[in-house]
């Protein structure tokens, strides 16, 4: 088993997406590369993402990025659709540097690598979210009006997991 954190804005949506590709073997909200240690206080430079435990022997990373740019705009800074600011940027971190050269080579190997608004880069520091954030369309399906991933996506997601 593996461990990857990709961000595409809202967390909640892109743990719901991720829980249900194929490979993936569990999920969890956080925030990667902040400077406090909790949830506690104000935004701390940190960028909502998902710890992601994969299997590679059922799914590669190249596969897990490429399932990322089914759900976010890679063009967009610092937004996914009505989500805005720093916190909503996209990003691949990882602390094996295996997993960077490989996101990185994903990245430069497309076409319009140039105009791509991902950031690749070390985990230098991850918090758990808070309960109340953890699986929350899962929880709370009604909630996904609020969130940028296209729901027929999900759904297809979903029926291929079962």
């Amino acid at each position: 088993m593996e461990q990857i954190y990709l961000a595409g804005g809202c967390l909640w949506g892109v743990q719901e997406f991720m829980r249900h590709v194929p490979g993936v073997i569990s999920t969890e909200a956080g925030r990667a590369n902040g400077s406090s240690h909790n949830t506690k206080g104000e935004y701390d430079g940190y960028a909502e993402c998902v710890q992601i435990h994969f299997d590679p022997e059922r799914i590669r990373l190249r596969e897990l990025i490429e399932c990322l740019f089914e759900i976010i705009d890679p063009y967009s800074i610092n937004q996914q659709g009505q989500d805005i600011g720093l916190k909503y940027r996209t990003g691949i971190y990882s602390r094996d540097s295996k997993h960077l050269d490989e996101a990185s080579r994903v990245l430069k190997g497309r076409h319009d690598y140039e105009n791509l608004a991902i950031e690749v880069l070390p985990l230098s520091n991850y918090v758990k979210s808070d309960e109340e954030h953890q699986d929350r369309l899962t929880r709370h399906p009604e909630d996904h009006s609020v969130c940028h991933i296209p729901l027929d996506l999900l759904h297809k997601y979903k029926k291929a997991a079962k």
